[in-house]
């Protein structure tokens, strides 16, 4: 014979779970916005906003708290930043404990897993969204998406094979992890068996497909508006055949301020500016065809807006997560065409491109994605993609805001140098 109190204390059972996981969510956001400090970006503002009806609907005898633990896990994915995702993969833990067959909650788990370099379980919960639905197939987006994690970790494991010898790193380990990692050990094969092996080549080949796979989303359409993201072919095609010239505006270097070159500049096909800088059509010339900048400092994504009018923009930063974050809320719509996607966020150190390591102290400028000054990274990456018919400096003196390595590579690559009209030319 059936006890029918065990079924209702069962279910009183179950009420408290649930109450608990609410009240939990609760405490986690309150956590989170304690923590976090200085003025909110609107996004941050729309989470606060969020968490408020979250708190409200709790209350409220006929609203559904669910729904509104949903907005604001969907509002601190949007937020995009490492606390933020953090928070937003705890409430939809939450919400997916709450109901296990929620679609759109394993979907914010996934996006919150994916935002946060976790890719085989992002994986693993974007099936668990992809099976609840209907036919079994997920919104394009997704679709795209859960394809791309496939493909990295497809580079993945073909790169390790190629060398069964060596210890490789743990391939389920997060991007932040990883990344630093798999260069060490693509570098580590390079200069073993030399950039000539056949298996390098391969490994490298690879390497350089995992890395654009890795970031093929990297750049926020919201971010951005119009302007179409740029990766290394890109930019090799709007440098073929051009004549190049990075311009010194002032500084360490005195510039070129003051020096009547306006038009010289003007001249060539792309002009090339680097960090803050000015443009006066006398002296500096008024074009930028390409604006360089390089973030630093533990915090990149709270400097100025990148407003500046320029056909191209390449940031130059690294981790990853904080070059993405200062992306999304310094660049400005409408104000470049193009923006280097995250293929060329690190041109120094990326074994897909220049793969070289020991920039990190030339240019003591502090916390940056190589530790070399811009113009020193924006000419290496020019140089390294041997286009450009001519590649000049101008107004720069040596050492002036080089470092001592930079300067020595200057010096010793350089065609000609020009001390009269600061110019030196590498092509």
């Amino acid at each position: 014979m059936s006890n029918p109190l065990a079924g209702l204390f069962t279910a009183r059972q179950r009420e408290a779970a649930r109450r608990e996981l609410y009240a939990g969510s609760l405490r986690r956001c309150g956590t989170h916005l304690a923590a976090r400090g200085g003025p909110s970006t609107p996004r941050e503002a729309r989470l606060t906003q969020a968490v408020g009806a979250f708190a409200v609907a709790l209350d409220g005898p006929s609203a559904d708290p669910f729904d509104a633990l949903l907005r604001v896990a969907e509002r601190a994915v949007e937020a995009g930043d490492e606390a933020a995702l953090a928070l937003a993969l705890d409430l939809a833990g939450h919400a997916t404990r709450l109901r296990q067959r929620s679609r759109s909650a394993w979907r914010l788990h996934a996006l919150a897993l994916d935002g946060l370099g976790r890719d085989a379980e992002a994986l693993d919960s974007y099936g668990r969204h992809a099976a609840l639905l209907p036919d079994g197939g997920p919104a394009p987006g997704i679709a795209r998406r859960i394809d791309t994690l496939r493909r990295r970790r497809a580079c993945l494991d073909a790169a390790v094979a190629l060398f069964p010898e060596a210890e490789a790193p743990p391939l389920d380990r997060p991007r932040a992890a990883l990344e630093p990692e798999l260069a060490v050990y693509v570098r580590a094969r390079i200069d073993r068996y030399g950039a000539g092996d056949a298996k390098v080549r391969t490994l490298v080949r690879l390497y350089g497909d995992h890395q654009r796979l890795a970031e093929r989303d990297a750049v926020p359409e919201s971010a951005v508006g119009r302007t179409a993201p740029l990766g290394v072919t890109g930019l090799r095609g709007l440098l073929e055949g051009r004549s190049v010239c990075v311009v010194a505006d002032g500084g360490v270097d005195g510039g070129v301020v003051g020096g009547g070159r306006g038009a010289e500049i003007d001249g060539y096909d792309v002009v090339v500016r680097c960090d803050a800088f000015r443009t006066e059509p006398v002296d500096t010339g008024s074009r930028t065809d390409l604006h360089a900048v390089t973030l630093r400092g533990n915090t990149p994504w709270e400097g100025p807006s990148w407003g500046q009018r320029a056909r191209t923009r390449l940031v130059f930063g690294d981790p990853a997560g904080a070059w993405r974050r200062a992306v999304r809320q310094r660049l400005v719509p409408g104000a470049q065409e193009h923006v280097g996607d995250a293929t060329l966020r690190r041109p120094l150190s990326d074994p897909a491109l220049l793969g070289e390591s020991g920039w990190e102290d030339q240019a003591g400028m502090g916390n940056s994605a190589e530790g070399a000054g811009t113009a020193f990274t924006v000419l290496r990456l020019l140089d390294f993609l041997d286009v450009s018919e001519r590649l000049d400096l101008i107004g720069f003196d040596l050492p002036g805001r080089f470092g001592p390595r930079e300067a020595a590579w200057i010096e010793e690559h350089a065609r000609h140098i020009d001390d009269s009209e600061t110019r030196i030319a590498l092509r």
